[in-house]
C-alpha cells in the first residue's frame, strides 16, 4: 500500500490545531489576566499604601514579561520563541515569588502586606505563576496555531488591541511607580515613601519660593 501524501490528507488532519482566532483569544485572555493582576496590585499600593519592596517589583517584571510573550503573539503569530519568553519570565517570577514565601515561612518572622483572601500577594504570584507555566506548556502542545502564512504583523482584533493598550498603559505606569519609589539609587527593602518625590520635594519648593519672591 502506498503511503498518502500529505496533500490528500483530509482538511480537518491536515489542519490540527488551535484555529488561529482560539489562538488568538487565548493570547489575548492571558494578556488581559496578567493586567488584572497588575491593576489589583497597584490599587492596593495606592489605597493602602502598600509600596513594593525589591523582590515585589521583580515578580511585576515577571508578569510583564509574560505578557510581553502572549503579545508577540498576537502581533506576530504564534512561535515556540514567544511562549519561550512568556515561560522564562514566569520560571524567574516564580522562584522570586518562592523565595519571599519562604523568607517569612517562620512563625516570628514578619509578613509583608496586608492578605487577601487569606493569602499574601507572593503567595498568589507563586500560584498564578506555576498556573501560567502551565498554560502556556499546554498551547505548546498544538504544533499547528492555524495555517502556515507568511510571517509579518498580524491585524489585531478589538479585545487583542485593547490587551495590547493595557499591558503597555500598566508597563509605563509601573515603571513611573518603580523610578519614584526607588529614586537613582537601589530599591529599599522595606520602603515606606516615594524616594524620588522626597528629593525632589525642596528642590520645588525653592522654585516656587523664588518665582513668588519680589525683587528688591
Amino acid at each position: 500500500m502506498m503511503p498518502m501524501d500529505e496533500s490528500e490528507l483530509p482538511p480537518r488532519a491536515a489542519h490540527f490545531g488551535l484555529s488561529p482566532a482560539l489562538s488568538r483569544g487565548l493570547n489575548a485572555l492571558g494578556v488581559m489576566s496578567v493586567s488584572l493582576v497588575l491593576i489589583l496590585a497597584f490599587v492596593d499600593q495606592i489605597s493602602h499604601g502598600d509600596f513594593p519592596c525589591t523582590l515585589c517589583i521583580m515578580q511585576r517584571v515577571g508578569f510583564i514579561g509574560v505578557a510581553t510573550g502572549l503579545c508577540l503573539n498576537l502581533r506576530f503569530g504564534p512561535r515556540p520563541s514567544h511562549y519561550a519568553i512568556a515561560l522564562l519570565s514566569a520560571m524567574i517570577g516564580g522562584f522570586v515569588s518562592a523565595r519571599q514565601a519562604l523568607l517569612h515561612l517562620a512563625p516570628a518572622t514578619r509578613v509583608y502586606g496586608e492578605p487577601a483572601l487569606d493569602m499574601h500577594f507572593y503567595t498568589w504570584a507563586l500560584t498564578l505563576f506555576c498556573i501560567i507555566i502551565a498554560g502556556c506548556t499546554f498551547l505548546l502542545l498544538f504544533d499547528r496555531q492555524g495555517p502556515q502564512v507568511r510571517r509579518g504583523r498580524r491585524r489585531l482584533s478589538p479585545f487583542g488591541f485593547t490587551a495590547l493598550f493595557v499591558i503597555s498603559i500598566l508597563t509605563l505606569v509601573n515603571g513611573l511607580s518603580t523610578v519614584m519609589e526607588c529614586g537613582t539609587g537601589g530599591c529599599p527593602e522595606d520602603p515606606a515613601n516615594y524616594r524620588l518625590l522626597e528629593k525632589i520635594a525642596p528642590l520645588a519648593a525653592w522654585l516656587s519660593h523664588a518665582a513668588t519672591e519680589q525683587p528688591h
